[in-house]
C-alpha cells in the first residue's frame, strides 16, 4: 500500500467494481490524497469514487462522516472502517460499521 498508493487504490476500486457487478449493491469508496488522474470523482463502473476535500489527518474520515450526516436515512448505510473514532461518529448518526479486514476478506472470497 505505502509503496504504491495509487496502485493499491486502483486494485481496491476494481475489486469493489467486481463486487458491485455481482451483488448490485451501491458502494462508494472515499480516498485520501490527490485524485487519481484517470479516476476523477464520480461513478466509475458502478462505484462512486470520492476524495477527501482537504489534506491532513482524518480528511477522508471527515468526508465519510459528512456524507453519512447528509444522507436522508443514515440507518441504511454501512461504513467500512477500522478507525474507532470514525466508527463512533457514524454509529452515532445511525450508520452500521464493518471492519476493513472483514470487507477485504469478503471481496477476496467472492472473486471467481
Amino acid at each position: 500500500w505505502w509503496r504504491d498508493r495509487d496502485g493499491a487504490a486502483r486494485r481496491l476500486i476494481r475489486a469493489t467494481q467486481e463486487f458491485v457487478r455481482r451483488t448490485g449493491d451501491r458502494v462508494a469508496v472515499v480516498l485520501d490524497g490527490r485524485p487519481l488522474p484517470d479516476m476523477p470523482e464520480g461513478v466509475h463502473d458502478g462505484v462512486l469514487v470520492a476524495y477527501a476535500r482537504r489534506g491532513g489527518p482524518n480528511a477522508a474520515d471527515d468526508r465519510i462522516a459528512d456524507e453519512v450526516a447528509a444522507d436522508a436515512d443514515p440507518g441504511t448505510l454501512t461504513v467500512v472502517t477500522s478507525d474507532r473514532d470514525l466508527q463512533a461518529r457514524v454509529e452515532a448518526m445511525g450508520a452500521q460499521v464493518v471492519g476493513a479486514a472483514r470487507w477485504l476478506s469478503a471481496l477476496e472470497a467472492e472473486r471467481p
